[in-house]
């Protein structure tokens, strides 16, 4: 069976296209680093992959907003092609700035005209945040229901990945939005403590609504996270790495990867 080829979007100013791009190696993936010229310029098409991912930095240097360059050249210069992706069911992945870059050009959380509906600003710190941080799963009321994002498949309640952010603090347009998301189980991931409990700063690096680190659109394909998965595949990479066997962000690289096999 051929490799399921993944589009690592880069541009100026991303930096970690590397590691997200070794991750899905790691997992029987074939990777390739394309810069987004490539993609307006139509020397590459989008449609020839199975996943766009979408990794962190700081493109363009963060000029007007994190992430707000680069979500306008996606909106404005490949809105056609992405359309065409996300309706053929292919996957994205947004991680960091990527994240920022995906609800800063509508894709997240979603909707018909491609409407910006959410952001991620300046940290309540108001300091770039450096460090490990505990996420769990978003847990419903009702205990039958089951997240819907494909690529958090089977991974553990709570999970331990870094951050590395000064703009990451996840707000809505209005309660609606907020609304929207918790009703059609889009939010994937919250920060807690260790014992899974939701906490306010340290725990929360940013001081987002709900304690929201990670989103997906309403098919469960699209997902966007602040945490860094691709900073922890391997469990040499964890600060206490005697006790693991297995990098926490491994499995979401590996469940975006089994998914696009089928």
């Amino acid at each position: 069976m051929a490799r399921v080829r993944v589009c690592v979007l880069r541009t100026a100013g991303t930096n970690c296209d590397t590691e997200t791009a070794f991750a899905f190696l790691r997992v029987g993936a074939k990777p390739e680093l394309i810069h987004i010229n490539k993609l307006m310029e139509k020397k590459f098409n989008l449609l020839n992959y199975a996943i766009l991912a979408i990794p962190g930095g700081f493109t363009y240097g963060d000029d007007v907003s994190a992430g707000k360059i680069m979500a306008n050249e996606l909106k404005f210069r490949l809105i056609d092609k992405l359309k065409e992706f996300i309706q053929k069911h292919r996957l994205i992945i947004g991680i960091c700035n990527g994240f920022q870059i995906l609800v800063k050009a509508g894709i997240l959380p979603g909707n018909k005209k491609f409407e910006q509906e959410a952001s991620l600003i300046t940290n309540d710190s108001a300091k770039f945040e450096d460090r490990w941080v505990y996420l769990r799963k978003f847990q419903f009321s009702d205990s039958k229901i089951q997240n819907k994002c494909i690529w958090t498949k089977d991974t553990a309640e709570i999970i331990y990945l870094p951050v590395a952010h000064a703009e990451g603090k996840f707000v809505v347009k209005d309660k609606s939005v907020l609304d929207r998301l918790k009703n059609n189980n889009q939010i994937v991931f919250q920060y807690c403590d260790k014992d899974g409990d939701l906490s306010g700063y340290p725990h929360n690096p940013n001081g987002s609504s709900e304690n929201i680190a990670g989103i997906c659109d309403e098919t469960g394909r699209i997902f966007g996270l602040m945490p860094h998965p691709e900073r922890h595949i391997d469990y040499l990479q964890h600060p206490c790495w005697f006790k693991e066997k297995e990098g926490d962000g491994l499995r979401i690289f590996r469940n975006g990867v089994e998914y696009a096999k089928k």
